[in-house]
């Protein structure tokens, strides 16, 4: 399977940087604490300092919005949506090892992580693009919705869609679970030096998917020539191991 912005992803959003991760050997088995802890921590001490909407990373990602003609304080961002929950709860949710890494990191570089449950997905292709109007996209509850014409999802070859609004919502359908073996993670960043947050975004997951489960993941950064990430396959040029 292959993933990837659609053209008109990288033309409307120049500044869009991101980076794709593909592992295998997953489970729901491992104690990830301590490194959610870490990474918690440090979102925590950022906030000591500003709300997460004055973040730039987060600023950014409003700018976005309302570009889509989203009102951003309805519609958020992953990332922004677990800082705040991060802010006003002092944790955040526990669902899975693999979930629970990715959310900490996500609030701990204040960038949008997806991660999905790759053999969930129906290839040859993923590709982040505006949607037709027919896809399906089921919610965590067991709902079934459209996303409107034109606006940005996630969309496999069986035309169902793993998000809502981009950054938003992913799907219920291709989430993590019990029986995951196999993950998509994507991170995307649209601010100033976003490339690099996102470099070390798939980094840090990278060695720690390696030191808890023992898998050696495949990462690729992707920009507007280098922009197509195959998963199973040998990783594309420019892809890197841990």
């Amino acid at each position: 399977m292959r993933f990837r912005h659609a053209d008109a992803i990288w033309s409307d959003h120049p500044r869009l940087a991101a980076g794709a991760l593909h592992a295998t050997g997953v489970g729901p088995v491992a104690d990830v604490g301590p490194r959610v802890a870490e990474y918690t921590a440090r979102a925590r001490a950022r906030l000591a300092g500003a709300s997460e909407g004055r973040f730039p990373e987060v600023l950014a990602w409003r700018r976005v919005f309302a570009s889509m003609g989203l009102k951003p304080t309805q519609y958020r961002c992953a990332s922004e949506s677990l800082l705040r929950r991060l802010r006003k709860e002092g944790t955040l949710p526990r669902i899975h090892p693999v979930v629970d890494l990715c959310n900490a990191v996500s609030v701990a570089y204040a960038v949008p992580v997806a991660v999905l449950d790759a053999d969930r997905v129906t290839g040859p292709l993923l590709e982040v693009r505006h949607a037709r109007g027919d896809e399906e996209y089921t919610t965590f509850g067991g709902a079934t919705e459209h996303p409107a014409p034109g606006e940005v999802t996630y969309a496999d070859s069986a035309g169902r869609a793993h998000a809502r609004r981009w950054t938003n919502r992913q799907s219920g359908h291709s989430a993590v679970g019990e029986h995951t073996r196999r993950i998509l993670v994507v991170a995307e960043a649209v601010h100033d030096g976003g490339a690099d947050t996102v470099a070390e975004v798939l980094d840090t997951i990278a060695r720690d998917l390696t030191a808890h489960w023992g898998t050696t993941p495949a990462t690729a950064l992707l920009t507007a020539s280098t922009r197509e990430f195959a998963l199973g396959d040998e990783p594309p040029s420019g892809a890197r191991t841990p």
